[in-house]
């Protein structure tokens, strides 16, 4: 029986990518690291600190990932606070409000640093919903490592077979994969060059996995 959903962040429940797109390539740019295309979505999924650790050794900076990660940020704050636009993912509150009004247990596990997700929250109201928020920067590994779910699951108190994650990337599909838990893979026009094969379930629409129709697959 389903009892807990893990929602991934970047690409569920916001369109941030837009934003840290801008944010890593001020900062590529600020340190002279000509990040192709390919190479830039290869880090889908994974945090910031383990990004800039690539760039640096890809590139042989002389700056430290730590350096890399504040300039990002910075960039990242900067935008944050200035784009108006910047809104939920279609159809993703609805989803929440309907998971939680039918009692199941909600935990955020996110690549983004906790300030980040900290931000996002306050903005949109959304720790009302939620019971726990996981940080990837906060762990020893970064996805497509299972870490962050296996404590997603502890943090939610229910077995990894009574959970269910909401992924948008490679990467993550793959951490839900490792950690034994039903993964669903959101396709959406947001996402760029992931592969779905490996999700239990992949969906274009919110609409199809409200909590009636998510609940036949347990």
């Amino acid at each position: 029986m389903l009892k807990a959903v893990i929602f991934d962040m970047d690409g569920v429940i916001i369109d941030s990518e837009p934003l840290h797109h801008y944010a890593y390539h001020k900062m590529f740019s600020d340190v002279g690291a000509n990040v192709s295309s390919e190479l830039y979505e290869s880090y889908t999924g994974q945090s910031t600190l383990n990004v800039c650790k690539q760039v640096k050794d890809h590139f042989n900076l002389d700056e430290t990932p730590e350096v890399l990660v504040a300039l990002k940020r910075k960039h990242y704050e900067y935008i944050f606070e200035n784009d108006k636009d910047f809104d939920l993912i279609d159809g993703v509150l609805d989803l929440i409000k309907n998971y939680h009004a039918n009692g199941l247990t909600l935990v955020l596990a996110s690549s983004a640093s906790m300030p980040s997700i900290e931000r996002i929250f306050k903005r949109f109201d959304l720790n009302q919903y939620f019971k726990a928020k996981l940080s990837g920067a906060d762990l020893k590994a970064s996805k497509p490592h299972p870490e962050i779910f296996v404590k997603a699951a502890e943090a939610s108190g229910f077995k990894a077979s009574e959970c269910m994650v909401i992924e948008d990337s490679t990467n993550g599909i793959k951490a839900a994969n490792d950690a034994h838990i039903f993964c669903v893979g959101f396709d959406s026009i947001h996402s760029k060059n992931q592969d779905y094969t490996n999700a239990n379930l992949k969906i274009e629409d919110f609409k199809t996995i409200t909590f009636d129709k998510i609940t036949t697959h347990f």
